[in-house]
């Protein structure tokens, strides 16, 4: 690519840069100079330049766009599914859990629900899941079932309910974990069944209990309460099992074990 002459004194790289500043076009200047050379080392035709110039941009903004994306879900660290073993999840199929990255449940506006107990892996399922949506370009939040219930209930002492209501509300892709933890009184489930019918078939939700079905209605103060909020987050949902062995447990064990120690 034969360099261009100076127009009217001016260094057409000089002038590129500072469209590009104007525009506010913000990595041409860290990559042009090295594009330039790439270029006229393989004797790149204009557009082929101009491509590489623009693939760079996007490409940047992209990466950002991604990192303010996952900034704003408070995934925290994030392991994905390489290296999970499966084997130890009985029935609990890779390729299905695969198949959920694609994110079309999303789109679809359905629930995921990971049952199983303690340390099971349901959480590096759900900040896989939320990861990908983040990728897609879907709005995620992850947060505690405890931590949103008394974020909402703060809210409604301030009077910052129908802001806070509506950030669990409106995003795209909910992730609740540790529902169950806690049981929910009168003023919780209120709380909670509003947000679950405001979001039934509007928005998806994904979330993790350590107990199955059968032992939610212990979680309300009424079974009625626990049916009414239940439906409709089973409702066209995709249900997630784990079972089997737990992955934690201690490095090493010293001494004699104790009496009704297991």
């Amino acid at each position: 690519m034969a360099k261009s002459k100076p127009v009217n004194g001016a260094d057409p790289a000089d002038e590129l840069l500072r469209l590009a500043s104007e525009l506010g076009l913000g990595v041409v200047p860290s990559v042009l100079t090295k594009l330039l050379g790439d270029v006229e080392r393989e004797a790149c035709s204009y557009t082929e330049f101009t491509s590489r110039l623009l693939r760079a941009e996007r490409d940047a903004r992209q990466e950002r766009r991604v990192a303010r994306a996952l900034k704003r879900a408070k995934l925290g660290m994030v392991e994905g599914l390489d290296g999970y073993d499966f084997s130890c999840r009985p029935r609990l199929e890779a390729p299905v859990v695969q198949e959920l990255l694609n994110c079309r449940w999303v789109e679809e506006r359905r629930n995921i629900i990971c049952v199983g107990r303690p340390g099971t892996g349901k959480t590096r399922i759900m900040k896989a899941l939320g990861r990908a949506a983040c990728l897609k370009g879907h709005t995620v939040l992850y947060v505690s079932a405890h931590e949103m219930i008394e974020d909402l209930q703060a809210s409604s002492a301030d009077g910052t309910e129908r802001r806070a209501f509506r950030r669990y509300a409106k995003v795209q892709v909910l992730l609740v974990e540790e529902f169950g933890y806690q049981d929910f009184d009168s003023a919780a489930t209120g709380l909670l069944f509003r947000l679950v019918s405001a979001r039934h078939n509007q928005t998806a939700t994904l979330l993790a209990a350590n107990t199955g079905f059968a032992n939610w209605k212990r979680f309300f103060p009424s079974e009625a309460q626990a049916v009414a909020t239940v439906d409709r987050l089973v409702d066209r949902a995709t249900i997630l099992r784990f079972t089997g062995k737990s992955f934690r447990g201690p490095k090493d064990i010293h001494g004699d074990e104790l009496e009704g120690e297991s």
